[in-house]
């Protein structure tokens, strides 16, 4: 049987620059993290095209899913990035790997940009930034990408940073504020082996 990598266990996340971009970890202690978390997931454009597992709602359970997002790296099974401006450190938004499967070599990917910060390409700069890493340090195979039908701004993120169209997959994903009802999803993925998108040929 062949040895599964081992789960990154480093600090909560390491610092990855590029693209006029810093990817860092979040700070489930400060203010000004658990303020942007709280703002993107209450944000109605987010809430438009997502439903999360649970509902964060203020600063208390904003700060609990941000020592989720902790746990989850601790553990070797997800990595959250905090999107910041290279220059001055402002928050842009969020990019993440989850539901890390090591037997099958793939993960699933999430991202969301703040309001202030859209219409800047933020999403596809830092998921080309940090897509890099997550082949490179975690190990994967394939990374997949998910969004809502109809979700244009996203479907056109992940075709930029190479997440190849697959296909629609028939109520695969909550409606938007519901629990009870579903809606199609367009699955993305990119592997291991695909160019590099922002790289010439």
């Amino acid at each position: 049987m062949t040895d599964l990598p081992e789960p990154y266990a480093g600090p909560p996340a390491p610092v990855l620059d590029g693209h006029g971009l810093r990817l860092r970890a979040w700070d489930p202690e400060s203010a000004t993290d658990v303020d942007a978390w709280l703002r993107g997931h209450v944000d109605p454009e987010f809430r438009r095209w997502n439903t999360p597992l649970r509902d964060i709602t203020d600063t208390t359970t904003a700060r609990e899913s941000l020592h989720g997002k902790a746990a989850a790296m601790a553990a070797g099974i997800g990595v959250t990035f905090c999107v910041t401006d290279a220059e001055d450190g402002t928050i842009l938004g969020q990019v993440g790997l989850n539901a890390i499967d090591r037997v099958q070599s793939s993960a699933g990917v999430g991202y969301w940009v703040l309001p202030e910060a859209r219409g800047r390409q933020v999403a596809t700069r830092s998921l080309r930034l940090a897509t890099i890493w997550f082949f490179a340090r975690i190990g994967l195979h394939r990374l997949e990408l998910g969004h809502a039908l109809g979700h244009e701004a996203s479907c056109r993120t992940a075709e930029r940073c190479g997440f190849r169209y697959e296909g629609t997959l028939r109520g695969a994903m909550w409606e938007a504020g519901r629990r009870d009802a579903w809606r199609d999803v367009h699955r993305h993925a990119r592997l291991a082996t695909d160019p590099d998108p922002a790289r010439p040929r």
